[in-house]
This record gives C-alpha cells, structure tokens and sequence, in this order.
C-alpha cells in the first residue's frame, strides 16, 4: 500500500466529486489535506469531518480560482497552517455541454475559462513556486482533451490549454525532482453533470456507446490514478498525461 504519511497535499474544487474523493483517498493514505472550495461551505465542512475521522489535519480554505489573489492567499494560508506543500492537484473546473460551436455565448465562454483555464494555470504557477523539492503537482483535465465530442468546444477548449502548461512546467522544474502530470478522465459518474443519474439522456447514451466498458467512470478510478501520481511509484513518470477511459476512443 502506498503511504503519503507526512505529506502535505492541497486540492483545489475538493468539496464535492472528484476533488473529494483525491482529498479522501490522500487522507486515507495519511497526507495532511488542504481543502479548498469556492461557495458550498457545508459539503466542505463534510469532508473536513470525514478527513479528521481519518486521523490527519486538514483545513478548509474558500477561494475562487478564477482570481489570481484567491489563489495566492489560498497558498499562503496552506503554508502558514503546515509549513509545507508536498502535493498540490489543480481539480477545480466547471462543464458545460450541449451547447453546440454556433450558440455559445461570449460570457459563458469567459466564465469556463476564467475558472478551468485561468484557474489551473495560476494554480500551478502557484504550485511551483511553493512546492518542496520531489513534490507532485497534477492537473484533472478531461477526455474531451483528447477526443473531442460535439456541444463541448468551450469546455473542452478551457480544459486542453493547462495540459501544454503541464509539458512546459514539467521541463521548468524538473531539476528539483518535482513531477507534474496530467489525469485525463472520461466522463465521471455520480458527479459534476451526472451526480443526478437522470440528467443528460442523450449525451450519457452517446458516451456509454463509446466506451468498451460499456460505464462511465468513477471517482474511485480517477482516484486510483491521482494516488499513483502523488506516491513514489511515479518518481520518474513527469509531463504524461494519464487517460482514464475504459478504452473510449470519443
């Protein structure tokens, strides 16, 4: 089993889905947990709850990684509660689907990039200028990364610019043997768009049609990869974007 004993992690968007269940699984494993959130104070104060019957600190800061002064106080305040960042994960995001290249308006389009675009760029920059040397630094992108599926231009557009951010920061820091990868999840499961299973008819089909395995991911599954990029497993694996798919090809 891996172990993150005396590690520091700080994940950003890691009140509710995927961010929770990295936040919940770094904690399992015995990192100290930063959890950050944007407005949903009681579903953070859930997860400090759960974090401390594990054993480890934690502490919940609200900050919107659309603003560049969040992001630096949400740093600041992480140093200042643990002294250190040994893993930091740029989680936080927002979708939007169905929304097909002709009819997206220009203040959606500067709503999802501000917050998955802006906000994961300044959330690594922040990252590298904190993290302790051998530290793991790891972007949550998306499938529409890589195959791109219609009705999602801005958001797939808003979530692939951070992965050449990824490349780049990966050769800039290298030296200090700190790792930076991405996790590249197909849709998930139980949260963001899909926490109601009723949502999204149409686009759940489309996507379970393409996909091998016949489901969507699971947060469980995006969890297991940013376990492996966190522990000492993936000490030489850097600027690698990790598809987490079932085999899906779009």
């Amino acid at each position: 089993m891996n172990s993150l004993k005396s590690k520091v992690a700080l994940i950003t968007g890691s009140a509710r889905g995927l961010g929770k269940a990295i936040a919940e699984r770094y904690a399992a494993l015995g990192a100290d947990i930063v959890i950050n959130y944007s407005r949903d104070k009681a579903s953070a104060d859930e997860v400090v709850s759960n974090i401390k019957a594990m054993g480890v600190r934690v502490l919940a800061v609200q900050a919107d990684v659309s603003h560049v002064a969040d992001i630096e106080r949400l740093f600041d305040e992480a140093k200042k509660a643990f002294g250190k960042l040994d893993i930091v994960v740029a989680n936080a995001g927002i979708e939007m689907v169905e929304t097909p290249v002709t009819e997206f308006t220009e203040a959606q389009f500067d709503r999802l990039f501000a917050i998955n675009t802006k906000g994961s760029y300044f959330t690594m920059q922040q990252a590298a200028k904190t993290i302790e040397d051998n530290g793991r630094i790891i972007y949550i992108a998306s499938s529409t990364t890589s195959y791109p599926v219609t009705g999602m231009a801005v958001y797939g557009g808003s979530k692939t610019t951070p992965r050449y951010l990824v490349n780049v920061l990966s050769k800039e820091i290298g030296h200090k043997g700190v790792t930076v990868n991405s996790i590249i999840p197909f849709a998930v499961d139980h949260s963001g768009i899909f926490t109601d299973p009723d949502s999204y008819p149409r686009l759940r089909k489309q996507l379970l049609d393409s996909c091998p395995m016949g489901r969507l991911a699971e947060v469980e599954d995006v969890a297991n990869a940013a376990e492996f990029f966190a522990s000492d497993l993936s000490s030489f694996v850097s600027g690698q974007h990790l598809l987490v798919n079932g085999g899906a090809t779009n």
